[in-house]
């Protein structure tokens, strides 16, 4: 929520620290009750869900929350098939809805029909389970990575939805940590999605969300962490000849440590404001090619903190009310710049490094 209201308190980034008590306590709050704000975001209940439980894992206090609960909330979002003839027929995706209004729909006649659930909610779902410490070989994973293929478009592209809509490398992304996380690659075809992502590589070195568009620092991180869990880059990628990369990692190298801007925040795009969650995009695919050590890490840790919120949470821009999808990213930030009392990130799969091992 990128709202107007601002109030005064003092910004210097060297007059105040990292407040983990009070992010624990708005994280908190956001799990026992969001906020009317959020109503338009209803139908993304379960990405917001992610935000607040991955969240509450990289401060270390997930004892805040009731994990049975948690799981068989999440599980009761799993889509079913009515019967086994209709499995794999109807090209359904039998993942995850993004919340219980999403589940259903009504037709023409107000009967109400079931709906298609979606990839990132998936992904959501997913992480979550993970996050709490569910077993994900209790899912079945045959069912949901089968028809999970059966999105995947012939350029390697996905679509999030069984019934169409935009295909772009968000939804690469979701394909791969979704294989990765239930520890089978059944559900794509990595060649196919490589060959994709190879070519949404800009001139500039950056890579926009489809073939031809704007390089883009979402855009950016879903391509490399693609490839990083698709296991096509290798390590050592600085220091090799750069002849010998599937991707242009000199170009993107520059690129990418174009985006940090003069006050130490990270832009998505070149002429753009900083923002937040950049920091964690950005920083995260510097991470991931190992070249983090690039970063001006007091800069950045200086922009973070004038957007730290007295309430808790970060917001978008300095002085700005706090959301939660700027809240997340900005705890990632801190944890990729070692934090105190922080856990470390599983940059790739978007969670904690202890989730990704299954600690």
């Amino acid at each position: 929520m990128d709202e107007e209201e601002i109030w005064d308190f003092d910004s210097d980034p060297d007059s105040i620290a990292f407040d983990r008590d009070r992010h624990i306590r708005y994280l908190e709050m956001m799990y026992d009750l969001i906020p009317s704000p959020y109503e338009g975001q209803e139908i993304n209940r379960l990405t917001l869900a992610y935000f607040v439980i991955s969240g509450l894992d990289i401060l270390q206090a997930l004892d805040r929350i009731d994990k049975d609960v948690v799981i068989n909330w999440v599980l009761s979002l799993q889509a079913h098939p009515k019967n086994d003839e209709d499995m794999l027929k109807n090209g359904e995706f039998y993942g995850f809805h993004g919340s219980r209004s999403s589940q259903f729909q009504s037709n023409d006649n107000g009967t109400k029909i079931p709906n298609g659930s979606h990839m990132a909610s998936t992904y959501c779902a997913l992480a979550i389970l993970k996050t709490v410490g569910f077993d994900l070989s209790l899912i079945d994973s045959e069912l949901l990575l089968k028809s999970m293929k059966n999105l995947q478009q012939p350029n390697g592209c996905f679509m999030p939805i069984h019934t169409g809509a935009e295909t772009d490398l968000r939804f690469v992304f979701c394909a791969a940590a979704i294989c990765s996380m239930l520890k089978s690659w059944s559900g794509m075809d990595r060649e196919k999605a490589k060959e994709y992502i190879l070519s949404c590589q800009s001139y500039d070195g950056g890579f926009g969300l489809i073939p031809g568009s704007e390089s883009h620092g979402g855009a950016t991180y879903c391509a490399v962490a693609s490839l990083q869990l698709m296991g096509f880059l290798e390590e050592g990628l600085l220091s090799k000849n750069a002849s010998g990369h599937i991707i242009n990692v000199p170009l993107l190298l520059d690129w990418l440590l174009q985006r940090q801007a003069e006050d130490g925040g990270f832009q998505g795009r070149a002429n753009k404001p900083t923002d937040t969650c950049y920091a964690f995009w950005v920083g995260g695919i510097l991470r991931i090619l190992g070249a983090d050590k690039f970063i001006n890490k007091t800069a950045l840790h200086g922009f973070l903190l004038t957007c730290q919120s007295e309430y808790g949470g970060f917001s978008k821009f300095p002085r700005l009310l706090p959301d939660l999808y700027h809240s997340y990213y900005g705890l990632c930030a801190f944890s990729l710049l070692k934090e105190p009392g922080l856990n470390a990130l599983c940059v790739e799969l978007g969670i904690t490094d202890i989730t990704a091992i299954g600690i």
